[in-house]
């Protein structure tokens, strides 16, 4: 593949996708959203094939898991294409406008980022994501996706393609790298004259390799050590659930829950209780060695105590990691080491507790009293995303709409001169 041309065409593409109606733009989301209710057979076996081959090819129940595309999956992928059909269009949007005593009107106006990068792994529906979040919002994007899910993308890209090409768009502004060659990965990441920001979605060892080897700006983040701190005061009722839905709802994604910290006057009554409720699902528990030996709780195969590096594990797994600590400022502490600054959450009854983990915990999702799975696009109104920042720059938590666009400053004048 000739990665230069590709990032010539979608470079060029982008310039006319940045001026289309929303009107547009919309009709080719619901093509594709109406193609995929109707062509649930054909996605699923392709990626029935993508997903035995996974199996073959030794990948990890979390990886499986993240391929795999059920017809309810697909589903929900036609829903997510309505909800960013029901939002805003952001380009054009003008904010912040003021009239200046030089005598400037001056605005800000919302524009697309120009052309997006995503290099992911393992997740056909993001294919899906990226594409629609980066047409509403005036993106062209090239999309490489890992080799385990290559026929289940080339359903998806050949589906986007006819969508846009319906509805009267380029298929250029979507360009797909359909070869696994990584070598083309790193010409990708050196074409900085085309793209104007690369998004990683993946393991730790994708994000370093594209930020060491990067000549385009690049966001990372959807890697979540996450964490629930039961404070003195929490409803402990109430938090069982809560903690038994952060953990097994869906295990394997970033923004499920790997360390629960429990206030040590809680710990003797609750930590038996919270391991016995969680059990019944399968979730295996790596336990502060200090409490298991004071508490007399017997190790099994299923409760053994917490290693050097268990608090620093992305578990994606069934796996629940359990530190007592003395109270607030430990557990701040605590997640200040272990956090990768995804989503953490406190539970309290205490109004001042949670105000100081609001303001304390700098992670790009703070939680009182909610479930860390709630960091996604889709829960938080944002229709779906691209990726879950977790830096500053330039933005933080679910990337949808508005974070893929940047702005550019109106002066207005009557034939204005600076004095």
């Amino acid at each position: 593949m000739d990665i230069q041309q590709i990032c010539r065409d979608v470079k060029q593409a982008s310039r006319g996708l940045a001026l289309l109606p929303a009107e547009q733009k919309n009709r080719a989301l619901e093509n594709l959203a109406d193609w995929l209710v109707t062509h649930i057979d054909l996605i699923t076996e392709a990626n029935q094939k993508d997903v035995a081959d996974g199996r073959k090819a030794g990948l990890t129940d979390a990886l499986i898991d993240r391929l795999t595309l059920t017809p309810a999956r697909i589903q929900g992928m036609a829903a997510d294409l309505q909800n960013v059909i029901n939002l805003p269009d952001p380009v054009g949007e003008v904010f912040e406008e003021q009239s200046l005593p030089n005598g400037l009107n001056l605005h800000k106006q919302r524009i697309p980022l120009g052309v997006l990068a995503v290099i992911y792994e393992s997740r056909p529906n993001v294919t899906v994501d990226v594409a629609a979040l980066a047409l509403k919002s005036g993106n062209a994007v090239i999309l490489r996706g890992g080799s385990e899910t290559i026929r289940s993308n080339r359903v998806l890209v050949s589906a986007i393609h006819q969508s846009l090409e319906k509805a009267g768009i380029s298929p250029d502004v979507v360009q797909f790298i359909d070869d696994p060659d990584r070598a083309l990965v790193n010409q990708l990441l050196k074409m900085h004259d085309y793209v104007d920001m690369l998004i990683p979605r993946g393991g730790a060892s994708l994000h370093r390799f594209c930020r060491e080897n990067s000549s385009i700006p690049v966001i990372t983040g959807g890697i979540g050590i996450c964490h629930l701190f039961v404070d003195e005061s929490a409803n402990l009722e109430k938090s069982l659930p809560l903690i038994r839905n952060a953990k097994i709802q869906r295990p394997t994604v970033c923004n499920s829950l790997d360390t629960v910290l429990v206030q040590r006057a809680l710990a003797a009554d609750f930590i038996p209780r919270l391991l016995e409720y969680l059990k019944a699902d399968g979730v295996t528990f790596r336990v502060d060695a200090g409490f298991l030996k004071d508490s007399g709780l017997a190790e099994d195969a299923s409760v053994q105590a917490a290693g050097p590096d268990d608090f620093d594990t992305e578990w994606l797994s069934l796996v629940l990691g359990i530190q007592v600590v003395d109270g607030l400022d430990a557990a701040l502490a605590h997640i200040a080491a272990h956090s990768t600054g995804h989503s953490d959450g406190i539970l309290t009854e205490d109004a001042a507790h949670a105000a100081r983990f609001i303001n304390e915990v700098d992670s790009a999702a703070v939680y009182v009293n909610a479930s860390t799975r709630f960091t996604d696009g889709s829960q938080f109104g944002l229709g779906a995303e691209v990726a879950i920042s977790t830096q500053r720059l330039h933005s933080r938590g679910p990337m949808a709409l508005r974070e893929l666009t940047t702005y550019k400053w109106v002066a207005q004048g009557d034939y204005l001169v600076r004095g």
